[in-house]
């Protein structure tokens, strides 16, 4: 997949991601083409970029698998909003809702448990918050399947991601949605939003293991090494369940669109949690995650050692070393054979990945070249297709010249 700036969509090209708004409803759904009048809605609510699975708007490729349905993302989202929306005008919420909610995503998880986590969803600047939540609790619950948790603690860490920014009910819009940094006197508000998000949980009556939900809600900040918020505490002190959202919770802040930033790839987003932000997260647990999670997208394309290559297929425990695509050399220019690479088994693999291209970068590198990366993309996959294997090789390189 390739992200793009806005103002680089054409009529036709198909969006990589869905695009929600505020109460859960999707402007757009992953999958879909783009139109004029989608494009110029983008540009009104602020969007910067988008993933597309090709720059072609003839050649019309699917996205990846998600690890959740698009009707459970959505229905999610939606339930997320309403429930911070009772949450502020009268205390309470939806208990049942939000349990069926839950039951979803754990279920759809153990149905694509063979899916890489790729990327998630974009959403508007406003709409934040409700499917961020969302994301935190599919990340979680992804955790909790791979540290084999009992499917009822799964269940539980689920709902905690749903309800861990609760206390954002109780900071301004202004703050939230503001498109710079954050001044001394609002980040100190702000900060106030982990043990106001725990004392509404224990408000909640009728809230499952309440206790538990109020403890992630009031730890999802704190770091390991104490660095944290709003108790400063260390890791011995943290719960694990909170140790695992604390870990989703910057994951999909960092790889989202905010106001004043653009979003990081997901290799962007390995790098600062791994080696910037090094004993903040329990390492095992940072391990585990990002060994599912893509941190080269199926069809993105990366410029290394060998030159120019687009990602065919990124797998479990191997995400940083995918298998390539090789189809230009160090200077952009194609070759007249392409090869697959598995970079697993090549020496330093992972160290032969120099960058990702992205916006402006990505879009004028494609135009020059003549040819959009996922035409080889696809025919490796139809190459496999016909063969019945999970091919390697080399082949021709096609010609596709780009409107």
């Amino acid at each position: 997949m390739l992200r793009l700036p806005v103002s680089k969509l054409k009529d036709g090209m198909v969006l990589g991601q869905s695009l929600f708004n505020t109460a859960g409803g999707s402007y757009l759904v992953k999958g879909q083409p783009v139109t004029i009048d989608y494009i110029r809605k983008l540009r009104q609510i602020g969007i910067q970029s988008v993933t597309v699975t090709s720059m072609d708007p003839a050649y019309k490729l699917p996205p990846p698998p998600d690890v959740i349905e698009e009707k459970t993302r959505i229905n999610a989202i939606s339930t997320v909003y309403n429930t911070f929306q009772s949450i502020e005008e009268n205390g309470t919420l939806d208990t049942t809702a939000l349990q069926r909610v839950t039951d979803s995503i754990v279920f759809d998880l153990f149905e694509n448990r063979n899916n890489l986590v790729q990327l998630t969803d974009i959403r508007a600047h406003d709409a934040y918050t409700f499917a961020h939540s969302v994301n935190v609790a599919v990340l979680s619950a992804m955790m909790g399947m791979l540290c084999h948790m009992p499917r009822d603690e799964i269940s539980l860490i689920t709902l905690g991601g749903l309800l861990h920014d609760l206390g954002k009910v109780d900071v301004s819009s202004d703050i939230l949605t503001k498109n710079r940094g954050l001044s001394d006197r609002e980040f100190k508000i702000m900060k106030k939003h982990p043990l106001d998000g725990s004392r509404r949980i224990l408000n909640v009556s009728d809230l499952p293991k309440k206790s538990i939900l109020a403890t992630i809600a009031a730890q999802h900040h704190e770091h390991i090494d104490g660095s944290g918020y709003p108790n400063g505490i260390t890791g011995n002190e943290m719960h694990r369940y909170a140790k695992i959202t604390a870990i989703a919770d910057v994951y999909d802040a960092l790889t989202s669109e905010r106001p004043y930033k653009k979003a990081y790839m997901p290799n962007i987003a390995y790098n600062i949690m791994h080696n910037i932000s090094k004993g903040q997260f329990d390492q095992d647990l940072l391990d585990t995650f990002f060994n599912n999670v893509a941190l080269y997208p199926e069809g993105a394309v990366l410029k290394t050692t060998f030159g120019f290559a687009v990602v065919k297929e990124s797998k479990f425990g191997r995400t940083t070393t995918p298998i390539i695509i090789l189809f230009a050399d160090t200077n952009g220019k194609l070759l007249n054979e392409r090869s697959v690479i598995d970079l697993y088994e090549t020496p330093d693999g992972a160290k032969s990945i120099q960058v990702v291209p992205t916006g402006n970068e990505l879009y004028h590198f494609i135009h020059e070249l003549g040819v959009d990366p996922s035409y080889y993309l696809e025919e490796e996959r139809k190459k496999d297709a016909a063969a019945g294997i999970k091919s390697s090789g080399v082949t021709t390189a096609p010609r596709a010249k780009l409107s």
